[in-house]
């Protein structure tokens, strides 16, 4: 079995008196603002955790990871990732590829991308050519056009193990 899951995040610039990294696919990207967030406000890895968790049916970050938990206060969203992957492995979910976008003026990814897609991939239990990693602007359009923030959107395609644990509420498979 085989399911596909989109995901999408946006965060706004912090204020620059606010000394916030910027974080995208779990590096540090200079740039003179980081993202706010509860979190290091990794927009891209939020996407992505949001697609690979709806892939699986298992919901998503906000669920997770609510904003409300001070246990999630600046906390690594690479971190973050690798506690969904668990899950997705307990639920007998592997990863076949992932294709991410980030959308945004400034800063450009690709001086980063190749740096990005070796620190994501193994997490994710992928060789990098199947993490896929891209930037496109608005043409100086909306929210992220005039530089107030970043979004991004992720694809992914899941595939089962065979070892799937039924979720709960549904069905045991028949033997």
């Amino acid at each position: 079995m085989i399911r596909i899951g989109q995901g999408f995040d946006v965060h706004r610039f912090a204020a620059p008196e606010e000394g916030r990294a910027l974080v995208l696919m779990g590096l540090q990207i200079p740039h003179d603002r980081g993202l706010s967030g509860h979190s290091d406000a990794d927009v891209m890895l939020h996407a992505l955790m949001d697609a690979l968790l709806g892939a699986a049916g298992l919901g998503d970050i906000g669920e997770h990871f609510p904003d409300t938990d001070l246990a999630h206060k600046g906390a690594d969203s690479a971190q973050l990732l690798e506690q969904v992957m668990t899950s997705l492995r307990e639920h007998g979910w592997r990863v076949v590829n992932a294709d991410l976008l980030l959308i945004g003026e400034r800063p450009k990814i690709s001086p980063h991308r190749e740096a990005m897609r070796a620190r994501i991939a193994p997490l994710l239990g992928i060789v990098p050519d199947l993490l896929n990693v891209k930037a496109t602007t608005t043409e100086g359009l909306g929210f992220t056009g005039r530089g107030e923030g970043l979004a991004a959107q992720a694809v992914v395609l899941l595939e089962s193990q065979g070892t799937r644990v039924p979720l709960p509420g549904e069905a045991q498979p028949c033997s």
